[in-house]
């Protein structure tokens, strides 16, 4: 006689899991800030809440925290695409290596956000809602193309949800 046995995990994804994720992304900018002068230490505090109110939500697709010259990606600058990992694993990396010595000159710290289907799909009444929970409104704006290409190298993962990290790295 055989037995075989099945042992099914569900991850309910809750607001420590966005912490932990937010967390690593705030540490990724504060080096940023430490290396380059750039963001200042409320702007960091008011993305991490913007991140952890996003995911929460479901509504982040991708978010990019970087340096932009004659509207295009430079480095250094970091992209972060959220990903629903259907009961995969995945990497849980440590945050930083934020690239050392990229010139800066003449450009400005920016972000950039796109969102999910379930964030258009809002009524304008829970848009409101929800916005009121973020520390500050996202304009619409076109997107800045790359000077470079963006190179994957690090995930943040928790509660089945991962962000999957890019750096935009020279030619």
């Amino acid at each position: 006689m055989s037995a075989s046995y099945a042992i099914t995990e569900s991850v309910a994804f809750t607001v420590t899991h966005a912490r932990h994720m937010a967390a690593k992304v705030a540490t990724d900018l504060k080096r940023m800030q430490r290396l380059y002068g750039k963001p200042a230490d409320d702007k960091i505090a008011d993305y991490e809440v913007e991140l952890i109110e996003m995911l929460k939500a479901g509504y982040l697709n991708e978010v990019t925290y970087g340096f932009r010259r004659n509207g295009e990606w430079i480095e250094p600058t970091l992209r972060y695409t959220s990903q629903d990992l259907a009961g995969i694993a995945a990497n849980d990396d440590d945050p930083g290596r934020v690239r050392v010595g990229a010139d800066i000159s003449n450009a400005s710290f920016y972000t950039y956000m796109t969102y999910t289907a379930a964030h258009g799909k809002m009524t304008q009444t829970e848009r409101e809602a929800f916005e009121k929970r973020l520390p500050f409104t996202r304009d619409g704006a076109q997107e800045p193309g790359v000077s470079g290409y963006f190179d994957a190298d690090r995930t943040y993962s928790a509660g089945g949800q991962a962000l999957n990290r890019k750096s935009v790295r020279s030619w």
